[in-house]
């Protein structure tokens, strides 16, 4: 198993471009493990707390998805700490075997992962107008991550550690606001490319601010954005959140894939 990625890697994460989009993002970044035999399986973590990523072939055997299992056990990451980003299939297996080792395990997210080829304008037009953001926005913007983080109960930081991320984000230059027709921030929303993809994500509208089409109107602005910039604009939703996948569907996101992830019992 070798420590490092390369462009057979890259090969084998073709079929599963959308659904593994961040896994093939994050593999040529700082990780704290890399791995693959560059045939039937990708592991991938940053660090806490973000989700370790497995990738295998829709075909892997019960053989392939033990040795897997078996590798992650020896990694230390099935000691009740970590969660995992992975393939149905990988997931109800990783289940079992982990019951089986005294250590439940259980689905906390069904993902769905959508590309936009052609966005459709909202039929509802919101009031407001769409500002690109700058260091100027910085404190709206650490403010809006916290409250994201807080909501989706995932990957949370400390403010500092937001602040740090949202000068990142800023230098980008992707970072989108909505602002009413008074001029304050009600939503938020950003692109992030990945060599032919753009990762539309940190979609956020303040809880006083919600069915005011408001999110509607600017992921489909900065949808095309990405799509004129030659991007493949792409999302991943929570799958059980219908009225968010409903939205998104009406801007033209067609899904292409789906996974989960699995995290163990507390």
């Amino acid at each position: 198993m070798d420590t490092f990625v390369d462009e057979r890697d890259q090969k084998l994460l073709e079929a599963d471009q959308y659904t593994f989009a961040v896994l093939r993002r994050i593999m040529g970044a700082e990780t704290q493990i890399l791995l693959s035999d560059h045939e039937n399986v990708i592991i991938c973590f940053t660090g806490h707390p973000y989700p370790v990523w497995i990738w295998m072939p829709d075909s892997a055997t019960a053989e392939e998805m033990e040795r897997v299992y078996m590798l992650a056990k020896d990694k230390g990451l099935l000691n009740g700490d970590y969660h995992f980003n992975i393939k149905y299939d990988l997931a109800e297996y990783f289940m079992r075997r982990s019951a089986e080792d005294g250590q439940k395990m259980h689905i906390s997210m069904n993902l769905f992962a959508y590309d936009c080829p052609d966005p459709i304008r909202p039929a509802e037009k919101a009031e407001g107008a769409l500002h690109r953001c700058t260091m100027d926005d910085l404190d709206d913007l650490v403010d809006i991550i916290e409250l994201f983080h807080q909501e989706t109960e995932i990957d949370q930081l400390n403010r500092e550690q937001y602040m740090e991320g949202a000068k990142g984000i800023l230098q980008g230059e992707n970072m989108y606001f909505w602002k009413d027709a008074e001029g304050r921030t009600v939503a938020s929303c950003k692109f992030a490319p990945s060599g032919k993809l753009a990762s539309i994500n940190l979609v956020f509208t303040y809880p006083d601010h919600r069915r005011k089409h408001y999110a509607e109107n600017l992921v489909y602005e900065v949808t095309k954005i990405a799509r004129d910039e030659g991007y493949i604009p792409m999302l991943y939703t929570d799958a059980d959140y219908v009225a968010s996948n409903s939205c998104y569907e009406k801007i033209g996101y067609i899904l292409r894939g789906k996974l989960c992830t699995i995290e163990p019992d507390r």
